[in-house]
């Protein structure tokens, strides 16, 4: 485009791309050639004056083509009518245009937990540390508790329990009482955090049941060594008269008195021992049924029974044994008293699917069965859940109590890469890559139904994905040691906390090399090693030629029957032949006795001259079996030959079959040879590579080896410095007299004692362990808990930190967050460190506000289609929503180049397939496709990342985040963003009438109610000049601070607002009369552009009165709104409706009346929690539309009245 001297421009039309000349004043045009109506570009438009503009609408220039669109008010989704461009408008450009703002959509977020007490039972001491529950559960309150303990006399006067854990204790044994429609004992779910005491609520479940004379007890955990912990629970409770017998020391017999011998107590088991069957047939489910007896009415406890969680996996896969165990022993022990524990049990619906005492699905519910139950909860998102854990407690089968993490401090510390290290990670990951086109090289040489080449990439794969897990890892070491050296020169200990040991890759080079080696193994090393030695593709080695059975080979070729005479197929013939009904045996067998001794192939016909001829004057061809008369060979044969005679054809075809043969085994064996020799290279390349020492023998190194560092892993050995300093040794962990059993928790035991101030921790070793700073122990120095390897989920990140934060404790731990630029490592370890803040924890240093957990799901739906958005766009099948990271727009060619870049980092790692380099117009492209099993497989995508250079690596997560951002903002400004439960905020909240009760549940009396609100969300005049007067005290606040009013109109009027500075610079609160506060701060730059500042007091408090008063009785686009009164966008005053209390039992009827509702945003189902500004009455349930109101009351027929 060009703007000349007279004040005309020329332009490219947007349609047929032809140059047309507008003239000066001339905005709007239509084309001459393809008629499309249009207008200049704004940068064309700012020294003219504006025609065509709609003061009642909202200008907006267009992202593709820039041309200016009047959009309607109310509008949110609408193409470009010049491009044709798909254009969404979002909820800041509405606030920015029109001053007013929707925050009603979307709530704002609230406080996460709040401090817990039993709100019905006041005996027992409280509990040692405090304890939060989530403040949704704390808007419901639980029964009435009826049960009365028959050891609550002995609990209060041992102080064995806190109040919390006696809650627990008496809600559990009072929901056993009850039974499910299907005649089934219910269960209850213990769902505390870990460090409450859990493990001591079930001994004094235990002690209470054995005296109501129910001796009998299974306990289901994790590992066989927590049968310790029990033990000791039992005994901190009193019950040290009862036994624990583990199961995994008993035979597959009967357990009765009359083989094993075990009357009564406690029979401790693990889910591997669940599952396990003797070669005989006997499985211990069947033992253990066989113990309990078919009546038996004990306590069947699963621990940590999130290990039965896959019971319903996701679509394709297939329920795992421990889950289908679980689910059999209940079904087959009807009256059990079922308790489920665990700390993360409830953490997605399909989590739920082998809890089937608690009575959600099935009979007299409103799901009949689970895929049902799971579908509803789904739909209804993260909201729906916390509503099922609401119900649970409403109704008596739930308790869920987190320890509070006040006092403890954490800090996200970026570990940058070493130069070392960052070497070693590039050259990492070009031998990868190379290492893959090797084997693609490789495999064309292989035959294709070898199951080796079909089975290649899945563990090529998995071992990249392992290999750069330990790098990752290794990365992180210098930093371990130094922080654990920092932590033990203050006087504290050091937890590390990873997720693997390396263990597989140490006992195969020990096996490889021996025990004594020169230094610590490279788990890296390792991998690669072990894979291109029992992957490598190689052809089959062929077998060479015997030479000296040069006939056998012939006669295998040659399988042709020989001619036979018409004299001797007669005589065979009637030979064969059966004999007359009326002789007998003797008869046929006397006729036939002088026939027996002839041959009956003593004439042959001659492969030559084809005359018959006896036998014996024939020569025969010991190749192709052929009979010929010596004088028919040419020359003639006269002499007598040998038994190996053959033909002159036989020996050509042999001699050439033989020499053909000898050049394909040649060829071949060359062949074979050449690929040994690369796959020598490329293990030999391997171990010229340098790779970093295995984490764990490194870090135990380094702070001291075992005699300074406890070790609570699974592995079963370790590599130790020699003495001398001159190698290192394998030892086994155990000693003669630590069994391999005992071992954890022998190193615990010294950790405990002082002994050692050194702990590390793997997931697989530490499962229930306690490493807090316990008042009991000799060492209670502080912990420092050190996170070398974060497990890829929050709420098993939580579990690990539960190690050292539990109950009892004399300090709480500090945690350090490690990550690297790698993988997305910081992004993931900024969600860790929100949900620890949310605890309580505080932050030390630079606070990483990170997102919520629920949004920034890498692997959950919107996740998914980000990764979609992203494969599409560097396939350029589609634009990319945003601009690719250290590149602009304003550069084609950049971002051309970085699609280019991207493409070929996707090739390397085996996401795009079926590459072709190269086209006719563009030499340097890239093309392929990608399978559609990867394009929504965001695990995979995050895994093959890893094995990028660092800087493409990097490039490629932060367009993938940068998509997710947008698809996460785009469905809050569409009203369809998944936030779990939304508070709903306003100057003033009231409760409206008297709440109407429209269900009871049969079984606890809990009841579902209807309840409706007022909110005023306004700010008055009074208020907002109070508010700016406060801030003008302040000798440091903003001359921007103050009143402003907007440029631009809106249906004729002009919005104001109140601006002052916030904790961040040149960053404004806003404050307007309808709405109140806004959810986001508007910068500096923005606010003086969309509006001006208005000295006059007296103008501005006409306007905002007006405003005011205006909003109480009409939304934000006026009278003539098509919504009616049901619009709420910019009202102050609204009526909301909220069905709190039970949800499960009404929730059919409740989908059923939203799919009624012509909005889309009243159809979903919304959790929200709102409290009154009177009482501070708090209610958490469903959000119900204004006009669905009718239609639910009319579904449930609602009941009766509540009292005030």
């Amino acid at each position: 485009m060009m703007m000349t001297a007279s004040g005309s421009c020329s332009v490219r039309c947007a349609g047929c791309k032809v140059i047309l000349r507008v003239g000066p004043g001339q905005t709007e045009f239509v084309c001459p050639t393809c008629q499309l109506p249009q207008m200049l570009p704004p940068e064309l438009m700012r020294k003219q004056k504006a025609h065509g503009i709609d003061p009642t609408k909202i200008q907006l220039p267009c992202v593709n083509c820039k041309a200016i669109l009047n959009v309607p008010y109310g509008l949110s989704r609408f193409n470009c009518p010049q491009c044709g461009q798909m254009l969404i408008l979002s909820t800041e450009q509405l606030q920015e245009e029109v001053a007013i703002g929707v925050e009603d959509e979307c709530g704002l977020a609230g406080e996460t937990f709040t401090d817990y007490r039993p709100p019905k039972l006041s005996i027992a001491p409280p509990h040692p540390d405090p304890v939060v529950e989530t403040s949704s559960l704390s808007a419901v309150q639980p029964p009435e508790p009826s049960y009365h303990l028959k050891i609550q006399d002995h609990l209060q006067s041992s102080n064995a329990l806190s109040c919390l854990q006696i809650e627990a204790l008496l809600y559990t044994c009072q929901r056993h009482l009850q039974h499910l429609p299907n005649g089934s004992r219910a269960g209850f779910f213990i769902g505390d955090g870990a460090g409450v005491g859990k493990g001591r609520t079930i001994a004094g479940l235990i002690w209470e049941n054995w005296h109501h004379n129910r001796r009998k007890a299974l306990w289901i955990s994790v590992g066989s060594d927590l049968k310790f912990d029990a033990r000791r629970d039992l005994d901190d409770v009193g019950a040290t008269c009862i036994e624990v017998h583990p199961l995994n020391k008993l035979p597959y017999s009967k357990l009765d008195p009359k083989s094993v011998g075990i009357i009564g107590g406690v029979v401790f088991l693990t889910y591997s021992s669940l599952i396990a069957s003797s070669e005989k047939g006997g499985s211990r489910i069947q033992q253990l049924v066989q113990w309990c007896g078919p009546e038996f009415d004990g306590l069947l406890i699963f621990d940590e029974s999130h290990k039965a969680k896959n019971l319903v996996p996701e679509a394709g896969g297939q329920p795992t044994k421990t889950g289908e165990g679980v689910l059999e022993i209940q079904a087959l022990l009807p009256q059990a008293r079922v308790v489920y524990c665990s700390a993360t049990g409830a953490s997605e619906p399909r989590n739920l699917g082998y809890m089937v005492r608690l009575g959600l699905w099935g009979a007299g519910t409103s799901f009949s069965t689970f895929r049902e139950f799971l579908g509803s909860i789904e739909k209804g998102g993260i909201g729906a859940l916390e509503l099922v854990a609401m119900d649970m407690k409403a109704r008596g089968m739930y308790v869920c109590r987190t320890l509070s993490y006040k006092g403890a401090e954490f800090e996200v510390i970026e570990v940058p890469l070493e130069p070392i290290m960052m070497d070693m990670y590039q050259k990492a990951a070009a031998f990868w890559a190379e290492l893959r086109v090797e084997l693609l090289l490789a495999s064309t040489f292989l035959r294709n139904d070898k199951p080796s080449s079909s089975n290649i990439w899945r563990l090529y794969w998995a071992y990249h994905q392992r290999f750069f897990g330990h790098m990752c890892m290794s990365a992180k070491v210098p930093a371990v040691v130094r922080l654990s050296k920092q932590a033990l020169s203050k006087n504290k200990c050091a937890v590390i906390g990873l997720q693997s040991t390396g263990e597989a890759r140490t006992e195969e080079a020990v096996s490889k090399y021996g025990v004594e080696l020169d230094d610590f193994i490279s788990g890296p090393r390792e991998l690669l090693l072990k894979f291109v030695e029992d992957n490598y593709p190689l052809p089959e080695k062929p077998e060479p030629l015997p030479e000296d059975n040069v006939k056998e080979l012939q006669r295998k070729r040659h399988s042709a029957t020989p001619g036979e005479s018409i004299r001797g197929r007669v005589r065979k013939e009637a030979k064969l032949q059966d004999v007359g009904d009326g002789e007998s045996n003797e008869l046929s067998e006397s006729d036939s006795e002088p026939e027996s001794t002839g041959s009956d192939d003593e004439f042959q016909i001659c492969n030559f001259c084809n005359s018959e001829g006896d036998r014996k004057e024939l020569l025969q061809c010991s190749c192709c079996r052929q009979f010929v008369h010596p004088a028919c060979v040419i020359p003639p044969v006269v002499d007598a030959v040998a038994g190996d005679w053959s033909c002159r054809s036989c020996k050509e075809k042999t001699e050439e079959y033989l020499q053909a043969r000898r050049i394909y085994v040649a060829e071949m064996l060359k062949r074979y040879e050449a690929a040994l020799e690369r796959k020598s290279n490329v293990l030999e390349i391997i171990r010229s590579l340098d790779l970093p020492n295995n984490p764990l023998d490194d870090i135990i190194d380094q702070l001291g080896g075992p005699e300074k560092v406890a070790e609570i892993t699974g592995r079963r050995g370790m590599l130790v410095r020699a003495s001398d300093a001159k190698g290192v040794n394998y030892h086994q962990r155990n000693t003669k007299d630590i069994s391999m059993e005992m071992v954890n928790m022998h190193e615990k035991q010294l950790f405990m004692e002082g002994k050692k101030f050194v702990a590390i921790i793997s997931e697989a070793g530490s499962a229930g362990v306690s490493l807090q700073a316990d008042k009991r122990v000799l060492n209670q120095r502080r912990r420092v808990h050190i996170t070398l390897e974060l497990p890829w989920s929050a709420d098993r990140a939580i579990q690990q930190f539960g190690r050292t934060h539990r109950s009892n404790q004399s300090s709480a731990p500090e945690y350090r967050l490690l990550f690297t630029n790698l993988g997305g490592e910081c992004r993931f370890a900024s969600i860790v460190a929100k949900r620890l803040e949310s605890l309580g924890a505080l932050t030390q240093g630079d606070r990483r506000a990170g997102p919520s957990l629920s949004a920034y799901n890498y692997d959950g739906a919107y996740g998914k289609r980000a990764l979609v958005l992203l494969y599409r766009g560097i396939m350029e099948q589609d634009a990319l929503p945003v601009v690719p990271p250290g590149r602009s727009s304003d550069s084609p060619g950049s971002i051309q180049d970085f699609m280019v870049k991207g493409r070929a980092a996707l090739v390397s790692v085996g996401i795009i397939r079926d590459a072709v380099i190269g086209n006719g117009k563009d030499p340097g492209n890239i093309s392929g496709r990608i399978v559609d099993s990867d394009m929504h497989d965001v695990g995979r995508f995050l895994n093959r990342l890893l094995g990028l250079p660092l800087d493409i690596q990097n490039r490629l997560f932060e367009l993938f985040v940068s998509i997710l951002d947008v698809i996460i903002h785009n469905a809050l400004v569409e009203g369809n963003l998944d936030s779990g439960i939304v508070d709903m905020r306003a100057s003033s909240i009231e409760l409206q009438g008297t709440p109407k009760t429209v269900h009871v549940d049969n079984m606890s009396g809990a009841s579902t109610v209807l309840f409706t609100f007022t909110l005023d969300r306004g700010i008055t005049w009074e208020a907002a000049s109070i508010l700016l007067e406060e801030k003008q005290k302040d000798e440091y606040a903003s001359p921007s601070n103050g009143f402003y009013e907007a440029k631009r109109e809106w249906l004729g009027r002009r919005h104001f607002l109140l601006a002052f500075e916030g904790s961040i610079s040149r960053m404004f609160k806003i404050y307007r009369p309808a709405v109140g506060e806004a959810l986001r701060e508007m910068p500096l730059a923005e606010l003086k552009d969309k509006y001006r500042k208005i000295s006059s007091l007296d103008k501005v408090r006409s306007g905002w009165e007006e405003e005011y008063e205006v909003s109480s009785k009409q939304c934000m686009h006026g009278p003539n709104c098509k919504v009616g009164n049901f619009c709420t966008v910019g009202r102050r005053l609204q009526e909301v409706n909220v069905l709190g209390g039970l949800i499960l039992p009404v929730w059919g009827t409740i989908e059923k009346a939203l799919s009624k509702q012509a909005r889309l945003s009243h159809k979903r189902i919304r959790v929200v929690r709102i409290e009154t500004t009177t009482d501070n009455q708090r209610i958490v349930g469903l959000l119900i539309p204004n006009a669905a109101v009718e239609t639910v009351l009319q579904d449930l027929a609602w009941v009766q009245d509540i009292d005030d």
